[in-house]
């Protein structure tokens, strides 16, 4: 594969991936924190305290990636006796029950999941919610509408993907409340670390319990809802057993909630900073799909997916990758790279084509993709015409961002509406 800066080194440049884009001044500008990292080369050596890591950079070497069957999402497929972060015996069980899901299986195990998913987690009815989230998001900016500062992120971001998924999952009504604020916590970006969910393992341990209740309620009484259709879910004869259906609806919370947060935050954001992009889209609404798929490229609501693991020995970009060897996919990185996108630095409401990588691609495309495109396509219009005088309530370098390298997302967003 060719490479946009030349020959690469014989070997990778080592770095701390982590505390590079981790760093105040790489959250307020990704764009030039990743273009550092790509002349850099287009894979570096990263470090950490439990694994060594080849961090892939650019755009093409990415996709390139994502689509070769000799890399695999599950370690254990490489039949060297190695062990992932989810085998090791300091690993808690509840951890490896949740993050056991899908994204970490290589066909035929993933195939038969996500066939089994799909099943009940369609296109149509993703689709069908559209008059739900209109209703959630007019009620979420009633609310706002009475603060003369609210919070885009608790006041509209978080609580509509959590209402919405809530009521997806047909948990009941009474215990909305408790979900929620379960989920909330679990969730957190914060705690998307080993050391974050350690300490986070009490609420761990009290979603499993929910989970498992609700699992049953639908056994006993169906509804029309996601967790009746996984219970019900029959292909040939294949169903989910109880643990597997655990770890689907943790993916599901996941997929169908923080990507739309980061989305919904970074995007407005976005778009106030780039008042020329937000006027094309005040006076073209039509453009919202466009701008949807722009602002998922541009501020990368996920920076990084699952590790990838390599079968057998192959090249990337001129670089030998030794087969045993983790790979960590920067997609927004990929996202920025000048070689895939025109100006990229630049955000383009109309930009066309746009094939970002934000979701992924080929079989482990992101599941909650459509979800997220209907929540955002609906909430960011309908906000920026209820409040046409919308604006930052604080200074932009003021706005706080989550410390979370695999997802990049505001912790707030204090925005004045006269």
């Amino acid at each position: 594969m060719s490479t946009a800066f030349g020959s690469p080194p014989l070997e990778p440049v080592r770095l701390d991936v982590r505390r590079e884009l981790e760093r105040p001044e790489a959250r307020l500008d990704p764009s030039a924190a990743y273009a550092r990292l790509r002349r850099l080369g287009p894979v570096l050596r990263w470090r950490t305290w439990t694994q060594d890591s080849l961090v892939i950079t650019r755009y093409e070497e990415v996709m390139n990636v994502l689509r070769d069957p000799r890399v695999a999402n599950d370690r254990r497929t490489l039949g060297d006796g190695g062990k992932g972060p989810l085998e090791r015996w300091w690993t808690p069980s509840i951890m490896k029950l949740f993050l056991g899901s899908m994204v970490m299986k290589d066909p035929p195990d993933h195939r038969r999941l996500r066939n089994l998913v799909q099943k009940a987690f369609t296109p149509a009815m993703v689709d069908n919610l559209t008059g739900r989230v209109e209703q959630i998001t007019a009620e979420l900016l009633d609310a706002a509408a009475r603060k003369p500062v609210f919070d885009l992120i608790a006041d509209l971001a978080l609580p509509l993907p959590l209402t919405v998924i809530s009521e997806m999952l047909g948990v009941p009504e009474p215990e909305r409340m408790e979900f929620r604020a379960l989920i909330g916590k679990v969730l957190d970006p914060d705690g998307m670390s080993l050391t974050g969910f350690i300490f986070n393992y009490p609420n761990m341990v009290r979603l499993n319990r929910f989970l498992r209740r609700l699992v049953q309620l639908r056994r006993e009484q169906p509804g029309d809802d996601l967790v009746t259709a996984l219970v019900q879910a029959d292909v040939g004869g294949d169903r989910f057993s109880e643990d597997e259906m655990i770890s689907m609806v943790f993916l599901l919370l996941f997929a169908g909630h923080e990507t739309t947060v980061n989305l919904i935050g970074n995007g407005v954001l976005a778009l106030l900073q780039h008042p020329e992009q937000l006027q094309r889209l005040r006076e073209r609404p039509e453009l919202i799909d466009s701008a949807i798929e722009e602002l998922l490229r541009f501020t990368n609501p996920v920076g990084t997916v699952a590790p990838r693991f390599v079968r057998e020995d192959l090249e990337i970009a001129g670089f030998k990758i030794p087969r045993g060897s983790t790979l960590t996919l920067l997609l927004a990185s990929a996202n920025f790279d000048e070689a895939a996108f025109a100006d990229a630095d630049r955000l383009d409401i109309t930009r066309s084509p746009n094939r970002h990588v934000s979701f992924g691609f080929g079989a482990h495309y992101c599941l909650g993709a459509p979800l997220a495109r209907v929540e955002a396509r609906v909430a960011i219009p309908a906000l920026l015409q209820r409040f046409p005088g919308l604006r930052l309530a604080v200074p932009a370098d003021q706005v706080r961002w989550r410390a979370n390298m695999g997802l990049r997302g505001l912790a707030s967003l204090p925005l004045a509406v006269g």
